[in-house]
């Protein structure tokens, strides 16, 4: 939790966001076991738990959950009106989806070929 504070209060120092992204990066560390357990299953150990013995659906299915939190806090909490719902929805959607496009990519290019 302290890290994904810290992590959050940086990237808001430098892009200038008012602690959105520090609020955003905490609850995704908040919600990060319950996404685990449904993405791996019930019986994944936390402190033996590896992403080289799970598979890619189980990746991206992870990744496109937590970047689906992300992007639904901190956009809501930018625009901060339930009367733009669907302005939220789109910004969450466009940004969404180019950013698990990114991670995918970047996950696939420094990961072992375990597969």
């Amino acid at each position: 939790m302290i890290t994904s504070f810290l992590l959050g209060f940086i990237i808001d120092i430098f892009s200038d966001t008012l602690a959105l992204h520090s609020i955003a990066a905490l609850t995704v560390a908040y919600v990060r076991p319950v996404i685990m357990r449904f993405c791996f299953g019930v019986n994944y150990e936390f402190q033996n738990f590896s992403f080289k013995n799970t598979t890619k659906v189980q990746r991206i299915t992870f990744l496109a959950l937590l970047i689906l939190v992300h992007q639904i806090v901190f956009f809501s909490l930018e625009i901060l009106s339930i009367s733009h719902f669907l302005l939220i929805l789109k910004k969450v959607f466009a940004t969404g989806v180019v950013t698990l496009v990114l991670c995918t990519l970047f996950s696939s290019l420094f990961s072992p070929k375990s597969e």
